[in-house]
């Protein structure tokens, strides 16, 4: 309510979309209408907010496509490749702001004293090969077998790399923020619990995959580059592999012999 009621007057947006609300969030009839959607999960890691785990904000910004003054579901559904910027607040030790609007990816942190941003961390760029792997081990039984051999890979188990350390959190913004600057997957996999994945599409994974490949990472479902994947509903979920790039095209090599009907864990939502 916050997001909405700070930007639904600005003039530059022409609908809003939450992973909290089912559908379209229309602008008011009294303001003027934009060019802009806004998509965004509001408080990503909201489970973790009693234990005082950080938390965070995500969201993603494209231009609209369709004729009219307000925006559509046609404007909604765009892939991540046609996002104009994307970013995420982590509320934590300190408040960090860190977005893209395809010039490289940047880090502001907010100074309580000015009550204003500063740039502390421009142009971030991640690792090529991480140290870090972020994932949820509890599903180990649930993954189809190429998973269960990637994340043995990632754990130098099968001899092919050093192990990566495991650091888990539970909030995306808190893993993908750490990962992002020291190096490191985040890793979703789909499971039998949830065979097309858990995580949001438009309001988690292609705002992250899209400042990811801006700081020199990479994102994939396992079988495509997450901003290519056209989606088709408003809260599409998908698999998310995200980080160092070495880390991403190792699950993309080694996951994308289940693609095309082979099984309902292999490909994207949207493809």
């Amino acid at each position: 309510e916050i997001i909405i009621k700070a930007v639904d007057h600005g003039g530059r947006l022409c609908a809003m979309a939450s992973e909290e609300e089912s559908g379209i969030i229309d602008i008011p009839e009294n303001f003027r209408c934009g060019k802009y959607c806004l998509l965004f999960d509001p408080l990503d890691g909201s489970s973790n907010i009693d234990v005082n785990v950080p938390v965070g904000t995500i969201f993603s910004v494209v231009r609209k496509i369709t004729r009219g003054s307000r925006g559509d579901m046609e404007d909604m559904l765009q892939p991540g490749r046609r996002q104009v910027a994307a970013g995420y607040v982590i509320y934590g030790s300190s408040t960090m702001l860190v977005y893209t609007t395809g010039q490289g990816a940047h880090g502001f942190t907010l100074d309580p004293s000015l009550g204003e941003f500063l740039l502390s961390h421009p142009n971030i760029r991640s690792p090529d090969t991480g140290r870090y792997l972020s994932v949820n081990d509890s599903y180990q039984d649930q993954w189809e077998a190429p998973v269960q051999s990637l994340m043995r890979f990632y754990r130098g188990q099968d001899g092919g790399r050093q192990p990566m350390n495991t650091r888990y959190v539970g909030s995306l913004v808190a893993d993908f923020h750490r990962n992002l600057l020291g190096g490191g997957l985040f890793a979703y996999p789909a499971n039998r619990k949830n065979k097309r994945g858990k995580l949001r599409l438009l309001y988690e994974a292609n705002p992250l995959a899209f400042i990811v490949e801006q700081a020199g990472g990479a994102a994939t479902d396992g079988v495509q580059r997450i901003m290519d994947i056209q989606p088709t509903e408003l809260h599409q979920r998908t698999p998310l592999f995200i980080g160092s790039k070495n880390d991403v095209e190792a699950a993309r090599t080694m996951l994308a012999g289940k693609s095309a009907g082979a099984s309902p864990l292999a490909g994207a939502v949207g493809a």
